[in-house]
């Protein structure tokens, strides 16, 4: 599924950047090459960026 229209960021591209870097929507964007033209996206994306980490965490917990 897409997350950013504007760019075309889909949702797996936005997950595996949010693991392998820091900071908000718009720093994970940035590793991608991108950046926000309309923000309607940022909320989900960080939501998205949020779990993200969140699983990553808690599967470094795990292990």
């Amino acid at each position: 599924m897409y997350i950013c229209i504007c760019n075309a960021i889909r949702e797996t591209d936005l997950r595996q950047a949010a693991i392998g870097h820091g900071g908000d929507a718009e720093a994970t964007y940035a590793t991608l090459g991108k950046r926000p033209n309309c923000g309607q996206c940022l909320g989900k994306a960080g939501e998205i960026i949020e779990q993200e980490r969140a699983l990553a965490s808690c599967e470094n917990v795990s292990v």
